[in-house]
Order: C-alpha cells, then structure tokens, then sequence
C-alpha cells in the first residue's frame, strides 16, 4: 500500500525589526507558515518591539532580540561585522533548517550549513534610484556593495514584485536565483456604513511615502484627509503635516479598521517595492487611489483610480471626482478586492516553501 507523503516541516530562521512593513511582513508570514506545520525562530533587530508587539510574536512563535542593528540604521559596514556570529548561534541553539533574511545584507560573510533566503523588501540604492532620481550619496555606497555581496551569497533572492527585481537589476546588474514572490495579507471583515474620509497610513518620515503630496491635497479636497503613521523617523528624520488630520502612529488592528470604514485610500508613495498597505485596503473592498508607479500599475492597473505622484492638484481631482460618485466608490472597491484574492497568505506561504525546497536542494548538491 502507498503511504501519503507529508510535507516537510521546517524549523525558519527569520530576521526582523519592529520599526516598519518588515515586522507585519515576518509576522502574517510567520504565522501562515507554523499553522502549516513549521516553527519559527524570530531574532530581531534595533529599536526593542513594543509589549503588544512582542506579546503577538511569542504567541506563536520564538522571539530573540540581537546586538546587530538593521542595515539602514548603521553608518558604515563596521556595524554589521557581529550579525553572523549572532545568526550562527541561533542556528545552532534551535537546529535551524532555513534562513530567512529580511534584508540581503545580512546574509554577507554567514556560514550556514542550511539554505540562506535573502528578501528585498528595499534598499537606500533602489530607494535614490526612484525617490530622487540619482545614484547613491557617497555616505551610504558601501550598502550597494554590501547588498551585491549579499545577493551573491543568498541560496535564493526575493523580490516582493516584477517592478521591484527589474529595478534591483537596473541598479546592481544581474542577480543569480532571483525569484519573485508576492506579499499577503490577513482579510478583515468589510464595514457597511462606510464614513465621507480618506485615509493614508505610511511611515511618514520616509521620504519616498511623499507625505508633502497628500497634505498640499488636503487643503484642496471635499473630504477630509487623515494620515495615520509616525512623522518622527528613527535617525532624527521628520515630516510636517498642515492640512491633512494626523492621527500619529496607531496598532495594527486600529489601521486596518480605519481602512475598512474609509470612503477612500490614498498612497502617494513614490517608492514602493510591494505597498502592503494598498493590499490591505484592498482586502476591505475600500477604493484605491494611488500614485502612478510601476510597482502599483503592475499590481493594481484596471482595479484602482492613479495620480501623477508629483502633483498634489492631480490627486485631489482624483480624490473630489471620487468622492462624489458612489457608484464609481463600490464599482472600485469591488474591483481592488476581487484583484486582493490573488494575495492571500496562504498563496504567499505556499510559494516560499517552494522556494525554501528548492534552494534545499541546491545546497545538498554543492
């Protein structure tokens, strides 16, 4: 008699930090592969997570905080030189299968004797690249160099979206065991009585979130705008907000509700290599406008309304047309939903595993 092949269960080794899209990322992710049968071993860098952070990570999962801080927060390699003697001793103390790192740079100079996964979720040279049309300040060149020797490392590279590894390729050449892997997201219940705002919710301090965009659009729209989302960025960066309701940094489940019961969402992002926000709304069949970039063409083109990023009068006509047309409002967010069904975390989960199994492989035949 044949016996039933179970799926392998895999102890994962993932980074993350508790500043931005990386902790909800690890986290849906995380969450999605242990109910598959996997565990997971979280080691965090910088910034501590709050009590509600680290309280939702434990409840599933193995959480260690490192010394090594991420690589955006460091001001030169020198600062990252003790992350793979720290990442070694996770994977000896928990007899990990996988690694799985949330930046490439992390995966320079590890000795691993299981398969390294690098995840681009973005990068200071993609990020001039788009943001302000120019190569790399002298300052930070040693992260591109970092990131190739990561990419070189890495048993496989993620890219959250087509648009974001054509631009990694644009910016650092060619890179061997590129895969393409799109993000997820948890569906929240839709609301029915949906209020007369619109609602951003972004780090706000990132430059590339373009929060000048949707507060000049603010002082011009029928509706009120709200942002919610630190303008306080962790190296002393700040951004200013005149005319739109800042409502700060909020938990994750008051974000998500705002979506839900909002008449619009809004992403001015002139960089975005995934824009897990947008899915998020999306899966509450709220109505999006956003910002004519290619990452948002490619995943939202035919289901979402689009604004020149740089024109703060474009987005509120988009906005005031919007606002005043309910029927557009349900035909929209109908549409944005019915396109969020093709990102759910399961599909996001399944696609890794084949991934994870793959490079497995390549690492046993070495």
């Amino acid at each position: 008699m044949l016996r039933t092949l179970r799926p392998r269960k895999r102890r994962i080794l993932m980074t993350v930090d508790a500043m931005g899209g990386v902790w909800r990322y690890a986290l849906d992710l995380g969450r999605e592969l242990v109910n598959g049968g996997d565990s997971i071993v979280f080691a965090g860098l910088g910034p501590q997570p709050s009590k509600e952070q680290a309280e939702e990570a434990r409840s599933f999962a193995t959480l260690i905080w490192l010394n090594t801080p991420p690589d955006w927060m460091t001001h030169d390699a020198g600062d990252l030189d003790g992350l793979p003697g720290e990442l070694r001793a996770l994977m000896r103390d928990h007899a990990i299968d996988v690694v799985h790192l949330n930046a490439p740079t992390q995966a320079v100079e590890l000795d691993a004797p299981c398969p390294v996964i690098a995840v681009s979720h973005s990068c200071v040279t993609t990020w001039f690249h788009a943001v302000r049309g120019q190569a790399l300040d002298s300052a930070w060149t040693w992260q591109k160099e970092r990131n190739k020797r990561g990419f070189d490392r890495a048993d496989a590279v993620i890219a959250p979206s087509r648009s974001h590894a054509e631009l990694l390729e644009t910016c650092y050449g060619p890179i061997a065991r590129l895969h393409i892997v799109g993000n997820g997201a948890r569906p929240v219940p839709n609301v029915e009585n949906r209020q007369p705002l619109v609602f951003a919710a972004a780090r706000w301090w990132d430059e590339g979130k373009n929060v000048m965009a949707v507060d000049q659009a603010a002082s011009l729209t029928q509706w009120p705008i709200f942002t919610a989302g630190s303008i306080h960025g962790p190296n002393g960066e700040r951004a200013t907000v005149n005319h739109a309701v800042s409502l700060g940094a909020l938990p994750y489940d008051e974000v998500r509700s705002l979506m839900a019961r909002a008449g619009i969402f809004v992403s001015p992002s002139l960089y975005e290599p995934f824009g897990l926000a947008a899915l998020e709304a999306a899966m509450s069949a709220t109505p999006l406008v956003l910002s004519d970039i290619s990452t948002y063409r490619e995943i939202w083109d035919g289901a979402a309304m689009f604004f020149d990023a740089r024109d703060p009068h474009d987005l509120a006509a988009c906005v005031n047309r919007l606002s005043s047309d309910a029927g557009h409002r349900r035909e929209l967010g109908q549409a944005a939903l019915r396109r969020s069904r093709g990102y759910t975390l399961a599909r996001q989960a399944a696609a890794m595993r084949d991934v994870y199994e793959k490079a497995a492989l390549a690492v046993a035949e070495r």
